[in-house]
């Protein structure tokens, strides 16, 4: 037995809650994980996990081993980086979770000046709008785009995300431009569904008095840029963020509805799981995301007026 391969094993069926999910991981079968688990519990003379039909459990003593074993593999993971950033290269995969749109817009060309950089890391990505579980699902680091609530994670702030409201110009030419936010209550809305309370759509006015207003749903979905499709082809009012607009607002393709009105504002944030050891290459990475979108990203220049403006 290989007593790293079936402690890395272990480790990593512990952190994705099964066999076949390590295997998929570590790139090996099923088989040969569940092999060097069992070797490993036969050579220590002890039982680290109890497994039943439908989940895994770790006994009292695959519990005290997982968490020595988890800062072991982390330690000889530090020290590997430690030697590659002396002789002046990052190497190894990064695994990145973040929404789709936000993957196939600004994070690419990101990742791409990113490797350009340092053309050893290879990346292995997530794209999907809903909320990994880092640790279980051995994410590196994920791009959330929301106000964040405590957590055991840490975050780091990466850009401003704003939102505004719009439609193509052939929709309001045949029904109307709203003129009050309260008016957008009489026209058919495009709902993306992974927002809270999505049918609500809250505002500040030029005064800076707060209000929301209910749409009508017209078209539900959970991804953003189909609902962008959606606008282009004059199915309604969007409520959407700039950096899924951008391109059709500077192309007058979509034009900007109650312009003066304030609409929620989020943010950008890599996240990162809270350990003892953060890697080399999430703390070069989450530094270049940071330092790449600072200051007003290049997508709010579609609202600012600023001419040429084009994804980096």
């Amino acid at each position: 037995m290989d007593r790293f391969d079936a402690m890395q094993a272990f480790v990593r069926v512990v952190e994705v809650g099964s066999f076949s999910g390590a295997a998929e991981r570590l790139g090996v079968t099923k088989s040969v994980v569940s092999r060097r688990v069992a070797d490993l519990e036969r050579a220590l003379g002890a039982e680290l996990l109890r497994r039943t039909t439908r989940r895994l459990h770790l006994t009292d003593s695959g519990r005290a081993y997982y968490e020595r074993a988890r800062r072991i593999l982390a330690d000889l993971a530090e020290a590997e980086q430690a030697v590659s950033s002396e002789q002046g290269a990052l190497r190894g995969e990064l695994r990145v979770a973040a929404p789709l749109s936000f993957g196939i817009g600004p994070l690419q060309p990101a990742i791409e000046a990113f490797q350009e950089r340092h053309p050893e890391v290879t990346f292995d990505l997530d794209l999907d709008d809903r909320q990994v579980d880092l640790v279980k699902e051995g994410v590196d680091v994920a791009v959330r785009i929301a106000n964040l609530e405590d957590s055991t994670l840490v975050a780091r702030r990466l850009a401003p995300i704003r939102g505004i409201v719009c439609a193509s110009p052939d929709y309001l030419a045949r029904h109307g431009t709203p003129e009050t936010p309260d008016q957008l209550a009489a026209h058919p809305a495009l709902v993306y569904t992974n927002r809270q309370q999505p049918e609500v759509w809250p505002y500040t006015d030029p005064s800076g008095r707060a209000g929301r207003v209910r749409v009508t749903p017209r078209l539900r979905a959970n991804n953003g840029d189909f609902l962008r499709e959606a606008a282009l082809a004059g199915q309604g009012v969007l409520y959407s963020p700039l950096f899924i607009l951008h391109r059709a607002l500077e192309e007058d393709r979509l034009v900007p509805i109650l312009a003066d009105y304030r609409w929620p504002e989020v943010a950008a944030y890599a996240v990162y799981p809270r350990t003892r050891h953060l890697s080399a290459r999430v703390r070069a990475f989450v530094d270049f995301l940071a330092e790449r979108f600072a200051g007003a990203p290049y997508w709010e220049r579609a609202v600012r007026g600023d001419a040429g403006a084009r994804r980096p």
